[in-house]
C-alpha cells in the first residue's frame, strides 16, 4: 500500500469515527487532531450573521427545513446573484454550536463558507456524509442555510413618467401611475417585461402639463386610473390601449377602488362617494351617490359579493357600509377616534383606529366587523402607536397582520383576539405588509422592505431603497415591491426639465424579484464539483481528499 493510499484510509477512519456520537463527545471535550486554522467571519466573535433571503430552493420559493432529518437537496439551478447578495455563515453556527473548538466536520463547514460565490446548498456531498451534517444543525441553522439568494432583480422604469405617484398590481401584471399623467403598464409574467402606456384619451391630448395619475387600481380583466382633476378613466386589458370609459369629479379624488372580479369601481371626492359598473351589455353607469358628512380617507369594494356592489369607506372618526339601492349605513363611530388603516374580505372589513392619548386603557386598536350584522366580532392590539396598514384579505384564515407606526409588524389570531407574533427591524413607521402561510413581507416609511418568518420570528431578507414602500404584492416565486417618493415636486430640480436622468433619485422605483430563474445546470456548480472521478488534482478544502467525489 503506497503512502497516499494509507493516508487516504487514515483519514477515512477518523471521519467514521468523528461522525459517530461517542466522536462527537470526544471532539467537543478536546482538541480535533490536524485541525486546521481557525477562522471567523466578522471579526468580533465569530457570532453567526443574520442571513438574508427569499428561501428560494430547487427554484420555488419555499420552506425546506423539518423536523426529522431531510435528505439532502439536489444541486440547484442557481439564480443571478446580487453585487449585494448576504452569505451564508455556516461556520460561526458550527462554532458557537461547538464552543469554539474545531474538527474535521467544522473544519469542511469553514472552509466551505469561505467560497462567497457559490452558497452552501449548491456544494455537492456524499448523502451520507449530508445526513451527517444535518444532525448537528438545528431548525435555524437549517433555515439560514436555506435563505442565501435573493434571485433575478429588474426595475421597472418608465422615463418619461416623471415622479411615481402610485402603484398596484395583480397576479403579476403591474400598473404604475405618474406625474406626467401617464399609466403604465408591466407583465411580469414574460421575460421582457414589456407592456404598454395606457393612453389617457382618444385622440391627441390637449397642448400643456397633464394632470397627476393620483391613483391607479387593476384588476384581471380591467385598469383604472384617477387624476388629479378629478378624471377617472378605465381600460380593458384584452381591448387596445384607449379607455372604454371616463367620468369627472367636480373636485380632487381621495381615494379609488376596484373590485376584485368584474367591472365596478368607487371614488371618493370631497364628501361624495360614487360608485360605477358596467351593465349586461357593457355600457358603463353609476350605481350609486353617497353623501358623505367627513372627508373620506380610505374605500374598499367587498369582494365576491352576489347582485349590487357594496363599499366600506372611512372618513376620520366614522366608518360607513355603503350597498348600492340603500343608503349609507354608519359601521362604526366613536368621536374622536379616527380611522387610520382599512382592508375588507367577503364578509369582514378590519380597519386600525386611533386611541385617546390620554386614556391608558383606550389605546390604539384594530376592530373587526361583521358586514352582515353591522357588529364588532373582535378587537385586536393595545398599541401606543397608531395602525398604519392591515391585511386582512391576504392572510390564511383565523390571521390577521398588521404594522403600526411603532415599527412592528404584528400576526393576530382572531381566534384568541391576541397578538401571537410581533416583528421590530424598521427604523421609521411599516406602511404595508402582506403574509402567507410561513412568510411575511413588510416595507416600511425608511424605504426597507423585509421577509420573515413568522413561525421563527427571524428575518431572512431585507433590501433598501430611498422612498417608502407603499405596495408589496407576492406569490410562492415573485415579489413585487414600489418605493414611491411623497414629494411629487422635488425641491431644487425642475420637473420640467429636459435631462430627466438628472432626477432618477427623486422618482421613485419599481422591483420585481423573480425567484424561480432558471440556469443552465453548468453554470451554478463549482468546477471542482463538476470534476469527474478520472480527475487526481485539483482542490481539496484542506481536508485532503484524493478526488473531489471520494465516498467516505
Amino acid at each position: 500500500m503506497d503512502d497516499g493510499a494509507a493516508e487516504l484510509e487514515l483519514f477515512r477512519r477518523r471521519w467514521r469515527a468523528e461522525l459517530t456520537p461517542e466522536g462527537r463527545r470526544k471532539s467537543s471535550r478536546g482538541p480535533a487532531g490536524r485541525g486546521g486554522r481557525k477562522r471567523q467571519r466578522g471579526g468580533d466573535g465569530g457570532a453567526p450573521e443574520p442571513v438574508r433571503g427569499w428561501g428560494c430552493c430547487g427554484g420555488v420559493a419555499r420552506w425546506e427545513p423539518e423536523e426529522e432529518q431531510p435528505p439532502p437537496p439536489p444541486p440547484l439551478r442557481r439564480p443571478p446573484r446580487s453585487p449585494t447578495a448576504p452569505d451564508c455563515d455556516l461556520g460561526a453556527a458550527a462554532e458557537a454550536r461547538g464552543g469554539g473548538k474545531e474538527d474535521l466536520l467544522e473544519q469542511l463547514i469553514l472552509d466551505l463558507n469561505e467560497i462567497n460565490e457559490v452558497p452552501f446548498f449548491d456544494v455537492q456531498l456524499p448523502y451520507e456524509l449530508a445526513l451527517k451534517i444535518f444532525q448537528f444543525l438545528g431548525r435555524t441553522e437549517l433555515g439560514r442555510c436555506a435563505q442565501n439568494r435573493i434571485g433575478a432583480v429588474s426595475q421597472l422604469q418608465y422615463e418619461l413618467g416623471k415622479v411615481l405617484c402610485d402603484v398596484h398590481s395583480c397576479d403579476g401584471v403591474v400598473i404604475a401611475g405618474y406625474t406626467s399623467g401617464d399609466v403604465k403598464l408591466w407583465d411580469t409574467r414574460t421575460w421582457d417585461y414589456t407592456a404598454p402606456a395606457l393612453d389617457p384619451e382618444h385622440g391627441l391630448a390637449e397642448p400643456g402639463p397633464r394632470p397627476h395619475a393620483s391613483f391607479v387600481r387593476i384588476n384581471s380583466s380591467l385598469a383604472a386610473a384617477a387624476y388629479e382633476d378629478g378624471t377617472i378613466k378605465v381600460w380593458s386589458l384584452l381591448v387596445g390601449r384607449d379607455p372604454i370609459h371616463c367620468s369627472q369629479h367636480n373636485q380632487k379624488i381621495q381615494s379609488l377602488a376596484l373590485s376584485a372580479e368584474g367591472a365596478t369601481i368607487a371614488t371618493a371626492s370631497a364628501f361624495q362617494v360614487k360608485v360605477e359598473s358596467a351593465n349586461d351589455k357593457g355600457y358603463w353607469e353609476t350605481a350609486a351617490e353617497f353623501e358623505i358628512q367627513k372627508l373620506v380617507g380610505s374605500l374598499c369594494l367587498v369582494p365576491c359579493v352576489m347582485g349590487l356592489p357594496v363599499a366600506v369607506a372611512t372618513a376620520e372618526d366614522v366608518v360607513y357600509l355603503l350597498k348600492v339601492g340603500d343608503s349609507a349605513k354608519v359601521l362604526h363611530s366613536v368621536y374622536g377616534q379616527p380611522a387610520t388603516c382599512l382592508d375588507v374580505t367577503s364578509s369582514e372589513a378590519a380597519f386600525g383606529v386611533k386611541g385617546f392619548g390620554w386614556l391608558i386603557n383606550e389605546t390604539n386598536k384594530i376592530l373587526l366587523y361583521n358586514l352582515e350584522t353591522g357588529q364588532c366580532t373582535a378587537q385586536l392590539g393595545s398599541s401606543l402607536g397608531d395602525f398604519s396598514c392591515v391585511n386582512l384579505r391576504d392572510s390564511p384564515p383565523s390571521l390577521l397582520v398588521a404594522g403600526n407606526k411603532d415599527r412592528r409588524v404584528r400576526v393576530f389570531d382572531l381566534r384568541i383576539s391576541a397578538s401571537v407574533c410581533s416583528l421590530y427591524g424598521h427604523q421609521l413607521g411599516v406602511s404595508s405588509v402582506q403574509m402567507d402561510d410561513w412568510k411575511i413581507v413588510s416595507g416600511g416609511e425608511e424605504g426597507l422592505v423585509c421577509v420573515w418568518d413568522q413561525r421563527m420570528g427571524t428575518k431572512l431578507w431585507e433590501i433598501h431603497a430611498r422612498h417608502p414602500v407603499r405596495h408589496i404584492w407576492f406569490n410562492s416565486h415573485s415579489l413585487i415591491t414600489a418605493n414611491i417618493p411623497d414629494e411629487k415636486v422635488p425641491r431644487g430640480a425642475s420637473i420640467m426639465d429636459d435631462d430627466l436622468t438628472a432626477h432618477r433619485r427623486h422618482r421613485g422605483i419599481i422591483y420585481a424579484y423573480e425567484f424561480s430563474v432558471d440556469q443552465l445546470a453548468a453554470e451554478s456548480i463549482l468546477p471542482i464539483c463538476r470534476s469527474s472521478y478520472n480527475e487526481t488534482t485539483g482542490y481539496n478544502y484542506n481536508i485532503g481528499l484524493a478526488v473531489p467525489y471520494d465516498n467516505i
